[in-house]
């Protein structure tokens, strides 16, 4: 089946980029700890990796997908073509990068008051605003990078050919993991943790252009060549313009979210904003592997379908897939809140990272990923909305719930400190999934069937018998998990291999797991006509 071929595709690839992600930033923690140097850095990397999600995961593609493989497929009946696809293409790069150019310069111009809107607070402890700014202007330039290599991502996706774009991130992190080596190695015993950042902020822009090469050759590789030519504000450019804009804001809540999350973080205890994206990484790892993966996956197809007027595959399709996110993220949350202070405590805490960070740590992951489901849900939700070129509903649902993250946010983070603004980020994602399904239902583009309430009711019995096992077996191992590498092996093995073996087998003896579904992932298929070809090639 096309949806998870492709979800395997991108998510098997965005998994070995989590992985290099999630060692980096333990040696990161266990590099700078959680201080003055840790801090100015993160907000750093926030700045450009806020856009590059915004871009490479949100906007962009769901604005330039549908508009390019209009061009490359057609539409109601119209024929696309190669050329249409190729000029369509080459306008809109002749335009972004330009814009791009012009956004990045006057960012890195005014740093000093995007750093202050952000970390005004910075601002009282010495030194600390003054390299925030510095470390933001140096990592900026990879916002220019990583948004043209969401473009030509983008355009491969478009023709199935999801790879690429799913092996890019994988340079980042082997840039920033390299940077904490040497950086580490310069400063010898000195213990100074500003040379580190400052080799760390060049990594992230240097990452960059290592990706955006990499693109531009894989795209090469796909029979396309691109020009740059005088920009040209043609009538499918400006109706992209005009998609971007609000798509920004409706594909991006979480983004968006961490925005105004990192803003409350830095009004907190030093360390705070440190903590909070390191919790984040946890969180990242389903959402990334599946939640991107769907998103990527299934709104070309979508598109595809929608366009033909297949509203029957539609609905099945985005049924197929809210299964998935649902059959893969309601145990990795409950996974992780049960368990976050081992992995805290066995990955993060030693070097500069204290034993009291790790705690804290813990019950930010805690907070966080209560809102997990609906991350990744979204991501299968907003492609009915943007498949049908309607990138405004979303903007008024992440508005509503943007809203009501600031106002819970101004409650409870004085009270409950950075875990109430974790828990303040997730109540936010909830109320946003909601709102766009109630409307997609509403509208009778998409609703629960029978069949599909049923799985995921199966899928929480499974969730919760395994919870249950990870909860009695958590204290067993205690000690083990802050001992010798040895110790944190196996003990960790054991609950993650407990877990499993609970959650898939009361799955299978409850009915959770949809064979049909999951097994046309190994079904061998009968000889194709030209035309399945053709289908197999769009999906």
């Amino acid at each position: 089946m096309s949806l998870l071929r492709n979800v395997g595709t991108i998510g098997g690839l965005t998994a070995v980029s989590r992985v290099f992600g999630f060692a980096r930033d333990i040696l990161l923690a266990r590099a700078l700890g959680a201080g003055l140097a840790a801090d100015a850095f993160q907000l750093a990397f926030t700045l450009p990796n806020t856009f590059r999600r915004l871009f490479a995961e949100g906007a962009f593609s769901v604005a330039f997908v549908p508009l390019y493989s209009r061009a490359l497929h057609g539409r109601d009946g119209e024929p696309g073509s190669e050329e249409a696809a190729a000029q369509f293409a080459e306008d809109v790069l002749s335009v972004f990068m330009w814009v791009l150019l012009a956004f990045s310069g006057l960012c890195m111009i005014f740093m000093p008051a995007l750093v202050w809107l952000l970390a005004r607070e910075y601002a009282t402890v010495p030194g600390k605003f003054e390299l925030s700014v510095l470390l933001s202007r140096v990592t900026f330039p990879y916002l220019f990078f990583i948004s043209l290599v969401a473009m030509l991502s983008g355009l491969l996706n478009a023709r199935s050919r999801f790879g690429p774009g799913a092996v890019a991130p994988v340079l980042l992190n082997i840039f920033l993991i390299s940077g904490i080596l040497l950086g580490d190695y310069l400063r010898g015993d000195s213990g100074d943790d500003v040379v580190v950042v400052q080799i760390l902020a060049a990594a992230v822009s240097l990452s960059g252009l290592a990706q955006l090469v990499y693109l531009a050759w894989e795209t090469r590789r796909a029979g396309v060549q691109l020009k740059v030519t005088l920009p040209k504000f043609t009538p499918e450019v400006k109706k992209l313009g005009l998609l971007i804009l609000p798509a920004t804001f409706g594909a991006g809540i979480y983004q968006i979210s961490q925005l105004v999350d990192t803003f409350f973080a830095t009004s907190l205890p030093q360390g705070s904003l440190t903590l909070l994206k390191l919790a984040d990484r946890l969180n990242q790892m389903p959402l990334g592997i599946v939640g991107i993966a769907l998103g990527t996956a299934i709104l070309p197809m979508l598109s595809r379908h929608i366009h033909t007027g297949d509203n029957a595959e539609a609905q099945r399709l985005q049924g197929n897939a809210f299964e998935i996110a649902t059959l893969l993220t309601l145990p990795a949350a409950a996974a992780l809140a049960v368990c976050a202070p081992a992995f805290c405590k066995a990955f993060f805490v030693g070097g500069k990272f204290t034993a009291a960070d790790g705690a804290l740590m813990a019950q930010i992951v805690v907070a966080l990923v209560a809102g997990l489901p609906a991350y990744v849900i979204v991501k299968v939700l907003n492609p009915g909305f943007f498949a049908r070129e309607d990138t405004r509903t979303p903007v008024w649902t992440a508005l509503g719930s943007l809203i009501f993250n600031v106002g819970l946010n101004l409650y409870v983070v004085e009270r409950f400190g950075i875990v109430g603004l974790a828990a303040a980020t997730a109540a936010s994602a909830s109320l946003n999934c909601l709102l766009l399904y109630a409307i997609l239902h509403k509208r009778g583009w998409f609703h629960f069937t029978p069949k599909l309430v049923s799985r995921v009711a199966r899928q929480l019995i499974a969730t919760a018998a395994m919870t249950a096992v990870l909860w009695y077996l958590m204290p067993l191992m205690a000690d083990r998990y802050g001992g010798n590498i040895i110790e944190k092996v196996w003990s960790l093995t054991a609950l993650v291999a407990a877990g499993g073996a609970v959650f898939f087998g009361v799955a299978f003896a409850v009915g959770a797991l949809d064979k049909d579904l999951l097994g046309q992932l190994r079904r061998r298929r009968p000889a194709r006509t030209k035309a399945d070809d053709e289908i197999l090639e769009v999906e």
